[in-house]
């Protein structure tokens, strides 16, 4: 016969082995969401030149920058092309084999302004905290590297971003060289979540990656702190990546696996300036 305290030993048993099953199942699901997360941002070096963003690029010898099945997926399309037809003009495809010697004024203020054919997107840099990376935008938009480039990817499900910094339109571009990560214990970045405004690298999922490619957060988002974060967008900025988000992705690409938003998000023009 069971006794009532051996009753009660068992029951607390039972309850542990219930708790250490819970945790286990929890620590499995981080580890599956932040792998899907690490997937969507991650951009792949292929030949040491030539970066593979927005994707895993899986070690399976084929070549796509995304794994489809392991993102999330775009929602429905929300609305017709709210924007304006993009300025004439060509992408430039030339590249760099090493990153540009540091030539910005740490101490100094940067912005960067994106006139893209949906409006204008400013964004405040963050010299002192990111001074390479802010340094290479500078660089790049100075050769009008980004200039008549596709934001070629929108997320609307689990991350919420809109990618851009490939002429190639595809996320299979960059400028040839790598950056380091910068800044990834920012103040902002609280609880792995980039908030909104966030204006950040995407990478490899591999330490010191960044390239070209770069996302603008348009509503908070889960996120290892990996991704360097280097600008926030101001508030007319926020309005027009409202405006691109509200008119939703295109179902994934089966040759690349982008999300491609809805809207025409070309970048007309990009100018850094130090003020």
């Amino acid at each position: 016969m069971v006794t009532q305290e051996q009753r009660k030993r068992q029951l607390a048993r039972e309850k542990f082995l219930r708790q250490q099953q819970r945790r286990t199942a929890a620590r499995r699901k981080a580890r599956v969401r932040n792998s899907v997360i690490a997937s969507v941002l991650a951009v792949a070096v292929v030949g040491g030149v030539t970066l593979y963003a927005t994707g895993a690029f899986k070690d399976d010898g084929k070549k796509k920058s995304d794994d489809v099945a392991a993102s999330p997926s775009a929602g429905p399309s929300k609305g017709p092309d709210p924007c304006a037809k993009p300025a004439a003009g060509a992408v430039k495809t030339e590249t760099w084999k090493t990153a540009p010697k540091l030539a910005i004024d740490k101490s100094a203020k940067y912005t960067m302004t994106l006139d893209t054919t949906c409006g204008e997107i400013g964004i405040a840099l963050k010299a002192s905290a990111a001074p390479q990376t802010v340094n290479s935008f500078d660089f790049l938009a100075g050769k009008g590297y980004f200039d008549h480039s596709k934001c070629h990817r929108l997320t609307t499900e689990g991350i919420y971003v809109l990618q851009c910094g490939d002429p190639t339109g595809k996320g299979t571009g960059g400028p040839g060289y790598t950056i380091p990560d910068e800044n990834l214990k920012d103040a902002s970045l609280k609880n792995n979540i980039y908030p909104a405004g966030t204006v950040a690298m995407a990478n490899t999922g591999q330490p010191h990656t960044g390239g070209s490619q770069f996302f603008l957060v348009y509503q908070d988002s889960q996120l290892p702190p990996q991704y360097t974060p280097f600008g926030t967008v101001s508030a007319e900025g926020m309005k027009v990546l409202k405006k691109i988000a509200d008119a939703g992705a295109q179902p994934a690409d089966p040759t690349t696996g982008n999300t491609a938003p809805n809207a025409t998000v070309v970048i007309d023009k990009a100018t850094v300036a130090k003020s």
